[in-house]
């Protein structure tokens, strides 16, 4: 029986042009799932063929776990003081076996050997096929429409099947079978049975990618995409940058009578794209992303990597966009928050700036409103600064002489040490819990202790709103923070219910 078996393997690669290990394995498994069947529970099994006899060997076997862990499969792992007491040197994640009786072969259910066998050949095929596929390089997957899938469209190449979801069209994008579709190489997932190559047309990948094809210069890196935003179907921008001075990056780009972009726009169902000069200014940048609109004046905050952006009153809807979609993808594309305003919500911005700044340097140095505006004027917005910006700067300012810049110094440091001795008083009465948050900051939990806000539950029972108040942070990362505050909420729900 045993060469029966080794003659039948033989027959089997040489037919399906599959290597002789891999079919060897599928009987393996074919016995190790027969074998599976004589025990109760969820018990792992080994089949150890010779490759040379066609004998075999069948194990139970236990993975090692650390102790601390438990036992999450009783039937199929064993703690690591248990296992070190068969075998002393043995480590996590090693395996404890034991020989038990094999099935033989003529008793296991031939229609079932043959499918798992069969099955694993055509998991082979359509490794090695995906493989050889891969292994060309290719980032765009040219294929035709097969048929639907729950919503997916599955698009053949060759042998080769890639998963274009929902998700990942683009919107109002009607695609039927047989129809020609090109979309970019996300990733392969091999637990997708059939078609494991999964696509996308709405990524910005994808028009990078189609740019890459219609303008030679990019592969000549001549020019170079740096980023690039997208609201899929409806508009894009990029933002190119040349490394050669002699080449135009937007009218490459754009080409003799605008045949390149259009090509890329045919292909994405007339999507409008903006071509921006990237820059490594990054004001420069933002204004150049927020085209058509025409800036008046611009306000970097690099501690909350933001932008005040000022436009006049008849740029501020080009500026903004429909439905926010202009300033939206803008920021995506420079990765700035932009805060668009006309001029009249910027010199109310700034009024409060300033009245805030006067405010603090009259209180915290004790001077009067004169010197404090003196300050403002010059540039100053911290306690920081005064106290920290170099003393030639300072030295410079005409209104102030040598003494009174000393002497602004060092009521500025003195401030600072009052405050930071005040914060770490007030921090002292979070809880460690709050403090072990993942995500959360030393500056943030002085912000939140501020406000009093000194334990998980306190977080947990903020609204959105406030927490960005009392922390700057965007909506979303406000949102991702008090959700994990909350998650101890659930875990209690569940502990009491069991």
């Amino acid at each position: 029986m045993n060469r029966e078996l080794l003659m039948l393997v033989e027959a089997i690669s040489r037919e399906k042009n599959v290597e002789r290990d891999v079919v060897l394995g599928a009987v393996e498994a074919a016995l190790a799932q027969a074998t599976k069947k004589l025990y109760p529970g969820d018990v792992d099994i080994r089949v150890a063929l010779d490759r040379d006899s066609g004998s075999y060997e069948t194990f139970r076997r236990w993975h090692v776990v650390p102790n601390e862990a438990g036992l999450q499969l009783p039937d199929q792992e064993i703690l690591l003081f248990e296992a070190q007491e068969q075998i002393a040197d043995i480590e996590v994640d090693e395996y404890i076996e034991e020989p038990v009786p094999s099935v033989p072969i003529g008793r296991i259910g031939a229609m079932a050997a043959k499918q798992v066998i069969l099955q694993k050949i055509r998991d082979a095929e359509r490794e090695m096929l995906l493989n050889d596929f891969m292994a060309r390089g290719e980032k765009i997957f040219v294929g035709t429409v097969k048929r639907m899938d729950k919503g997916d469209i599955i698009v053949e190449s060759g042998r080769v099947e890639g998963r274009l979801r929902r998700g990942e069209m683009i919107p109002k994008e009607n695609l039927r079978t047989g129809d020609r579709v090109r979309a970019m190489i996300m990733e392969v997932d091999l637990t997708l049975r059939g078609a494991p190559i999964v696509l996308s047309r709405s990524a910005p990948e994808f028009m990078i990618e189609l740019f890459r094809q219609e303008v030679p210069e990019i592969e000549q890196g001549l020019l170079e995409i740096k980023s690039c935003a997208r609201d899929a179907g409806s508009r894009a921008k990029i933002a190119v940058l040349s490394h050669d001075k002699r080449v135009d990056p937007i009218g490459t780009c754009v080409g003799v009578r605008g045949t390149r972009v259009n090509g890329v726009t045919n292909e994405l169902a007339g999507e409008r794209v903006d071509i921006v000069l990237w820059s490594e200014d990054p004001a420069q940048f933002v204004i150049g992303a927020l085209a058509p609109a025409n800036v008046s004046s611009i306000v970097v905050d690099e501690e909350r990597h933001a932008m005040d952006v000022v436009v006049d009153e008849e740029n501020l809807a080009i500026a903004i966009g429909r439905g926010g979609q202009n300033v939206r993808l803008a920021a995506e594309l420079t990765g700035w928050k932009i805060n668009i305003m006309d001029a009249a919500e910027s010199a109310q911005k700034q009024a409060v700036e300033t009245d805030s700044g006067r405010r603090l340097f009259m209180e915290k140095l004790d001077v009067d409103e004169e010197i404090a505006d003196i300050l403002i004027s010059e540039g100053f917005t911290s306690l920081e600064e005064v106290a920290y910006v170099p003393l030639q700067e300072m030295l410079e300012i005409e209104s102030f002489d040598e003494e009174t810049v000393h002497e602004l110094r060092t009521r500025a440091k003195d401030a600072l040490l009052t405050m930071e001795i005040a914060h770490e008083e007030s921090v002292e009465g979070v809880s460690q819990d709050l403090r072990d948050l993942q995500g959360l900051t030393p500056e943030l939990i002085g912000k939140l202790a501020d406000k009093g806000v000194n334990s998980l539950d306190d977080l947990a029972d903020l609204a959105v709103d406030e927490l960005t108040e009392i922390t700057g942070q965007t909506a979303e990362e406000a949102t991702a923070l008090i959700m994990k505050a909350r998650e101890h909420w659930f875990t209690n729900d569940d502990a009491s219910q069991e």
